[in-house]
């Protein structure tokens, strides 16, 4: 949420005219609920507001209709007209204009407002007294942020990308942790600490009478972040990209792009100004929206930087739609070699969002035995199951089972083709199935 503290302070203050004592310490602690409960609805965040800043029963419901003005942008006249035999706690602290009219105007014919908003006369027609009261008003709108929430990135229009790529870069990043090689002193540890146990024996006559223990250590886990930018994954690619860029300052991960080739961007993702890292980072590959070939740009990873310890021991997201205009072989080759170094493979779809998807796009149907988690990642709210992929890696573990091998892809000859045509492997899918399966 953007700028959280203010919003809370203005809140509480809105709150504390309307009658509830909320001091600033519960606002502060209103607003920390807020950062480590990370409400996706806005009846969520009422019920932390509920928690964290009412002391007693009678202020629930004062609490509802402040809520309501401040966040719902929700006002019901009703409430405040002047046949109402009690004044809402809230009256007073709604400016002037914002209480209507309750008194004859200067024509004589008495006027009154209802909870839509408009005025009728006394002696009005029936039947627009009829619309009036049969109007429905409505007690509920979303956010920007909760109605762009389950949209399709490809569905957006520009301003709503343009939003959406600045809520991603305040998403909270954290990394999945490992157990470290070094322990450290602990009074709760399993593990007793031989040698320092003995030096405080010489204190004791040699009598071990206090024991010390060590107990294991964390460190974060490395995350490496390979991402297709072709034409394929262009409504998608920018999303990505400053999703990218936050990972690699928060977290200092390992950022790559890939489409008929391999490009490292994390230099280029490290700068400061946002700008600046895009613009360098659109130079560095020139190949943006071009062709795909999965298994080159896999292959070259691993035996560029996956062997020489990038990938070891590391969760690996890879972001495809799984075109492959090259060798599926090459995909599933590749795929188990980093299945190998990897400690989590997760894989990001956008196209599995759509309602009857299967994986029968030669590249992805390669790919998926090898995957440990495989989301879509094709919305905000999608976005959050991605984080939470990366998140809990360290709670799923290391995949035991063996990966599903699958066959061998077959020689098709094209009897129109010549000979050398005729002896390139092909994908055994037929068009027809890739589009259906893809889309």
């Amino acid at each position: 949420m953007a700028d959280l503290p203010a919003i809370v302070a203005a809140f509480g203050h809105v709150l504390h005219q309307a009658g509830v004592p909320v001091t600033p310490e519960r606002s502060a602690r209103f607003a920390r609920a807020v950062a480590l409960a990370e409400p996706a609805t806005l009846t969520e965040l009422a019920a932390l507001g509920r928690t964290t800043l009412l002391s007693s029963h009678e202020q629930i419901e004062v609490f509802d209709r402040v809520f309501a003005q401040v966040f719902r942008g929700i006002l019901d006249y009703a409430e405040f007209r002047s046949d109402s035999a009690e004044t809402p706690p809230l009256a007073s602290s709604l400016p002037q204009d914002d209480v209507p009219p309750t008194e004859s105007d200067d024509r004589g014919g008495s006027t009154e407002v209802r909870p839509g908003g408009s005025a009728d006369a006394g002696e009005g027609d029936d039947d627009e007294d009829e619309t009036d009261d049969d109007r429905e008003t409505v007690l509920a709108a979303w956010s920007t942020e909760e109605r762009l929430g389950h949209k399709n990135f490809a569905d957006c229009t520009p301003d709503e990308l343009a939003l959406i790529t600045a809520l991603v870069a305040q998403l909270p990043f954290v990394a999945p942790l490992r157990t470290a090689r070094r322990q450290r002193k602990h009074a709760s540890g399993k593990t007793l600490d031989v040698r320092a146990t003995l030096r405080r024996a010489h204190r004791t006559s040699g009598d071990p009478v206090h024991r010390v223990h060590r107990k294991a250590t964390t460190r974060p886990r490395r995350v490496v972040l390979l991402a297709d930018v072709s034409g394929s994954m262009e409504p998608y690619s920018r999303v990505y990209l400053h999703l990218m860029r936050g990972a690699v300052k928060a977290l200092g991960s390992e950022a790559f792009v890939f489409a008929t080739r391999l490009t490292r961007l994390t230099r280029q993702l490290s700068l400061t100004h946002p700008d600046i890292a895009y613009r360098k980072a659109a130079e560095a590959a020139p190949d943006w929206s071009g062709g795909t070939r999965i298994g080159s740009a896999l292959k070259s990873f691993i035996d560029d930087y996956g062997r020489r310890g990038l990938a070891r021991g590391a969760v690996v997201v890879i972001v495809s739609d799984g075109w492959e205009v090259g060798d599926p072989q090459l995909v599933r080759r590749s795929m188990e070699q980093l299945s190998r170094l990897a400690f989590r493979v997760i894989w990001v779809n956008p196209r599995k969002a759509a309602r009857g998807y299967q994986p029968l796009v030669g590249g992805m149907a390669a790919a998926l035995p090898y995957v440990d988690t495989f989301v879509s990642g094709h919305s905000l709210r999608a976005l959050a199951e991605v984080m939470s992929a990366i998140r809990q890696a360290q709670v799923a573990g290391r995949r035991v089972a063996a990966p599903v091998r699958l066959p061998a892809f077959p020689e098709v000859p094209d009897p129109e083709a010549g000979a050398d045509a005729a002896s390139a492997p092909r994908n055994i899918f037929p068009t027809g199935t890739l589009l259906s399966g893809g889309l």
